[in-house]
């Protein structure tokens, strides 16, 4: 079996809207799907160093820190998306004023297998707004939802 530690971030603007990436997963066979900010913690690296270093590198925004995770899980990976049987994510939550995401941090890989990027509302998150497309994991909309109650604006 294969294993996989990830950090994910919640970028949430002013109005609660969370950035998502529309993006490709293991390969092309299989439709892309609407994830957050975030991805593998390298070797050395604490889950708050991933999800530092994947924010300035899939967004371009600099921080000093974040937050303990929100949400620290064992979770099993759907296999549509990912090559790895099993994975351990920690989810952070990051009040951001709302920007474009700056590319130059991006790999040829990213650069190819992501579509686009946009702000969601939980609601949004549920509905055709996402065009159609999957959202990872299914239950974002009630994590985000869960911790923009508990987090002061």
């Amino acid at each position: 079996m294969t294993f996989r530690a990830t950090s994910r971030v919640l970028l949430a603007d002013p109005e609660g809207r969370v950035l998502m990436f529309l993006q490709y997963g293991k390969d092309r066979e299989v439709a892309p799907r609407w994830i957050t900010p975030g991805g593998g913690v390298d070797p050395g690296e604490t889950h708050d160093d991933a999800a530092l270093r994947e924010l300035r590198e899939e967004t371009g925004l600099i921080l000093d820190a974040v937050a303990a995770p929100f949400l620290d899980v064992d979770f099993a990976p759907d296999q549509r998306w990912h090559p790895y049987d099993r994975g351990h994510w920690a989810w952070y939550l990051v009040r951001v004023a709302r920007f474009e995401p700056d590319r130059a941090g991006w790999t040829d890989e990213e650069l190819a297998d992501v579509l686009e990027w946009r702000w969601f509302s939980a609601d949004e998150l549920r509905t055709e707004h996402r065009d159609g497309y999957e959202i990872e994991p299914p239950e974002l909309p009630d994590l985000l939802e869960a911790q923009l109650t508990k987090e002061p604006r």
